[in-house]
């Protein structure tokens, strides 16, 4: 177990590393943090003699932290609208342009993980990564059976760096959440040990390409978006290989222009398969940053990177597709009957408050492209209503709202003229009509029915493992009720417990002395 004196002094030094490159003056501004955090953090740039105004380094800052750090700066670089253009700008560093491992060290990761000579599975491979980011680096090369592929590698060490810092941020959440007040109504704990469950199967690469290999099953029958290939025979857990895709980034928008693409239809198509992902399969890349999606010549999406991704159940898709298709269409009442039969909102707020709230938030947005809406006013709008109504931060779909960020962000810089809601609604009004309505109802129904008469014969048998049968023996006869003296009982102490054993002892000694016991 590492002792606190690690971890303070580990988070001692990141947070003079954040503080030095203006990286917490968010937190120190921000009302809501605990008054004890925001002290910390203007101790830390007081310490670092570094004033408020300035250039904001956040790459810089997260990089030097290391991996993990970067892993949440890689969510930000999408939304210039919500970072801002040059905050965004500089985390897109830390995507794919950090420095590569040397080449001698991945061959020898390559082969230890295989137990063979490289040359036994591949006949050539590249020396110069494609791309280094912070968990692994990609190399292009061709199989020993002439394929074209992409070769990914983690980091050596890497593992154990991710478990070192996981620690101090489960410890340093840990005292964060016993703050209380807005601390703990985010529930930083759970959301830490979210994060160790996703970084931990990014992590291990076969769960990687097991995660490729199942979207892309699921994804089969859409046109336009497609998962590149998985070589199974040249993938474990730290080497995973798959199809090399010829496409263009779809951050190079420009590029995409002088090919003469659609952007506008890149835009939906990218919008649709999200949801596509999210809603109707429950299972979501959540990861879609732009350095991990790729337009090929026909115009067809290709996706990479599937080291996180997101999982929900029916039921939470079910209520995700009404708040969606209620804020398209303005039944702010239904949306917030939903947020309070999911439990999002307490039962002792007010449903039609809620909805009131909600309408505040929503009207503004409707009709209107983003380009003319003021996102940070509407986040602000939403964080008030969740801090009003006691809403509680939900960690499973933090993934969700994390990869919405991201599609949004993306969707909007190929066409900043997008309608989000109304790109959504027929697509979100198809699946509930389909999902939610009365054949689908029927269907639920007499599943769930069948599946509770099938249960029976089980139920039957663990009852009567709880209450077996009489035996052979009689039943033993009502034995009368005899207080113990270990019993509190009204009106009885310590001397009525004393009286009792004299008048007791004095009844036996008498009975003796009169022969009535030998």
């Amino acid at each position: 177990m590492t002792s606190s004196v690690v971890h303070l002094s580990r988070l001692a030094r990141w947070g003079v590393t954040l503080a030095r490159r203006r990286a917490l003056v968010g937190i120190e501004n921000d009302p809501n943090a605990p008054a004890a955090l925001r002290s910390l953090v203007r101790l830390a740039r007081l310490a670092t003699l570094t004033g408020k105004s300035g250039t904001r380094d956040y790459a810089g800052a997260f990089r030097a932290i290391g991996p993990a750090a970067i892993k949440l700066g890689q969510s930000l670089a999408t939304r210039p609208d919500l970072v801002g253009e040059e905050a965004a700008n500089n985390l897109l560093s830390l995507q794919d342009s950090l420095p590569p491992v040397p080449f001698a060290q991945i061959r020898a990761a390559i082969e230890s993980s295989f137990g063979q000579p490289l040359e036994k599975l591949f006949s050539e491979i590249d020396p110069v990564p494609v791309g280094a980011a912070s968990i692994a680096q990609v190399h292009r090369g061709v199989t020993t059976d002439g394929r074209k592929v992409a070769i990914k590698v983690l980091r050596p060490g890497i593992r154990e760096k991710f478990a070192r810092d996981i620690q101090t941020y489960e410890w340093a959440a840990a005292h964060v959440e016993a703050m209380g007040g807005e601390a703990s109504r985010l529930r930083p704990r759970l959301t830490i040990a979210n994060f160790k469950r996703w970084t931990n199967s990014e992590l291990d690469l076969r769960r990687e390409a097991a995660s490729a290999s199942e979207l892309a099953e699921q994804m089969a029958g859409v046109p336009g978006y497609r998962i590149p290939a998985v070589d199974w025979d040249r993938t474990n857990g730290r080497v995973m290989t798959v199809e090399w895709i010829d496409g263009i980034k779809i951050s190079r928008v420009d590029e995409l222009r002088a090919r003469g693409h659609d952007l506008g239809a890149i835009s939906e198509r990218l919008v649709i398969s999200f949801l596509t992902q999210a809603i109707s399969a429950g299972f979501f890349h959540a990861d879609m940053h732009q350095g991990n999606l790729f337009v090929e010549d026909d115009g067809t999406i290709v996706a990479i990177d599937f080291g996180i991704m997101g999982r929900i159940d029916r039921r939470a898709r079910q209520w995700l597709a009404e708040i969606l298709y209620g804020l398209t269409t303005g039944n702010y009442q239904r949306v917030a009957e939903i947020h309070f039969e999911a439990q999002y909102v307490p039962s002792y707020h007010s449903v039609g408050e809620f909805a009131t709230a909600l309408r505040a938030v929503g009207e503004p947005m409707r009709g209107k492209p983003v380009k003319e809406l003021s996102v940070g006013q509407m986040l602000d709008g939403l964080f008030a209503i969740t801090r009003d109504f006691d809403m509680q931060t939900q960690p499973h779909l933090l993934l969700l709202q994390k990869t919405m960020v991201m599609v949004e962000g993306i969707a909007t810089q190929l066409n900043p003229d997008i309608n989000m809601w109304d790109t959504a609604a027929p697509y979100v009004r198809e699946w509930i009509r389909d999902e939610l309505g009365p054949e689908a109802a029927l269907a639920d129904r007499l599943k769930q029915d069948t599946e509770t008469l099938l249960r029976l014969p089980g139920l039957i048998r663990r009852v009567e493992e709880m209450f077996p049968p009489k035996g052979g023996a009689p039943e033993p006869p009502p034995l009368p009720e005899i207080p113990l003296i270990t019993d509190k009982r009204e009106g009885r102490g310590v001397l009525g417990y004393v009286a009792a054993s004299l008048i007791g002892a004095g009844a036996v000694w008498g009975a003796v002395a009169l022969g009535w016991i030998g």
